[in-house]
């Protein structure tokens, strides 16, 4: 996985109308998913907007109630957004390792949230404790790599590891690492934000 750079130019905010229009096509991305075993497939005139075909990357995370039921994106903006949804939103719901697939009855529960990344920005620093000061609770989205490990956590996931140290500890055991790996050299860090939403 190459991160890119960013360049300082983040999507522009989406509005109203196109976050419900992509919670809807998340779900009927699931739905569609679960009848026909299939990636939907959408006109692009249905579209409400064009900056919903610009290319960005997205993570879709499903939950029943507060139980987390799926979680899936990507980390390089590589397709359109509404494709990238409607993929991350199928691969959520059916094939998160983490979880047996969706089933019908579990649809009217379920709710969907949205979160779509600016492009991350690779953290310079010199000593490992360094890292503490580049977070920000709440706001901040990590991907850590060391070698072939790697993993993010999205800026949601502050609300169950409040503490910086907490949630880099449990961000490296993601990555197969030891919970104190952090405090080692060698490690490589990007930041990024999102915009998150949900139904």
């Amino acid at each position: 996985m190459v991160l890119m750079h960013s360049t300082g130019e983040f999507m522009e905010k989406l509005d109203e109308k196109e976050k419900k229009y992509l919670l809807e096509l998340a779900r009927r991305s699931i739905e569609y998913y679960m009848l026909n075993k299939d990636v939907l497939i959408i006109e692009p005139k249905e579209v409400p907007s064009k900056k919903l075909i610009e290319n960005a990357s997205s993570f879709v995370t499903l939950y029943i109630g507060d139980r987390l039921r799926g979680c899936i994106g990507h980390l390089e903006p590589k397709r359109a957004l509404v494709f990238d949804v409607i993929e991350s939103a199928a691969a959520a719901a059916f094939n998160d390792p983490r979880f047996k697939p969706l089933v019908y009855n579990e649809l009217e529960k379920l709710r969907i949230v949205i979160s779509v990344l600016e492009p991350p920005v690779k953290v310079e620093f010199e000593a490992p404790e360094e890292i503490l000061e580049k977070l920000v609770p709440g706001k901040t989205g990590l991907i850590l790599k060391k070698e072939w490990h790697r993993a993010t956590y999205l800026p949601g996931v502050w609300e169950e590891l409040p503490k910086k140290d907490l949630f880099l500890s449990e961000l490296c055991k993601k990555a197969g690492l030891p919970g104190d790996e952090w405090k080692k050299p060698g490690m490589e860090y990007w930041t990024y934000e999102v915009q998150e939403f949900s139904e």
